[in-house]
């Protein structure tokens, strides 16, 4: 069986509206139900781990049984890194084999297709990362002056879900400075024991809510589709 690890232990500060955002409400249902309910549509996926702030547990699986998600098995306290939130989830599947799906608990727009696509290639070749290619020039700069400009062509803009073999993954956590506050991407790990990611493309809709204009967004994406 595959899992998933939806990570959303944050407490979204830059959001505003005074609380976590992934229990903010967008057309009147909060961030983390839209999300999963993704992932109870999608094939690939059997069961999912949900990391949060410890004080949330409760009130997440609340929600879980009001909404009558199937998939969320348990839900876990998060760590003090975005990386240690991860490694809790992993450690929630204990020694289960298959792909793990890693995804932020405040993208509530990727699909079901875009999981199962990822989630496939992943089972095929050990790690895969859904991503956009990058539509704007990219300058590296240093100081306030560009030294270079990059070959757009090559450059992608990660994005959630990541998926990888359970194995792999573990793996990738066990490295010295795994943990560290500046790992925000689980594929760097991977990418670090010298392992393949393949890209598999997806869209922009696929955004983080992280400011008050990306949930103003939202609810436009969401009336719209209503």
């Amino acid at each position: 069986m595959n899992f998933a690890i939806i990570v959303a232990a944050g407490r979204g500060s830059r959001a505003g509206a005074g609380r976590a955002k992934q229990f903010r409400e967008i057309s009147g249902i909060p961030v983390i139900i839209h999300t999963l309910r993704r992932f109870e549509r999608c094939e690939t996926v059997g069961e999912s781990v949900v990391v949060l702030p410890d004080d949330s547990r409760e009130e997440f699986l609340a929600l879980a049984r009001g909404y009558g998600l199937r998939k969320p098995a348990r839900a876990v306290a998060g760590g003090e890194t975005r990386a240690e939130s991860v490694l809790r989830g992993l450690e929630a599947i204990g020694d289960a084999d298959g792909v793990v799906a890693v995804h932020d608990g405040v993208r509530p727009f990727v699909t079901p297709e875009e999981i199962d696509r990822t989630v496939r290639e992943a089972e095929e070749y050990g790690a895969a990362v859904l991503a956009t290619p990058a539509s704007d020039t990219i300058k590296e700069a240093e100081g306030g002056a560009v030294l270079r400009t990059l070959e757009r062509a090559r450059l992608w803009h990660a994005q959630t879900p990541q998926c990888f073999r359970v194995e792999l993954l573990r793996r990738a956590y066990a490295q010295p400075g795994a943990l560290a506050a500046q790992v925000t991407d689980d594929s760097l790990l991977v990418e670090r024991l010298g392992a393949a990611v393949r890209v598999v493309e997806g869209g922009a809709h696929n955004f983080k809510l992280t400011t008050p204009r990306d949930f103003a967004l939202a609810e436009i994406l969401l009336s719209s589709r209503q």
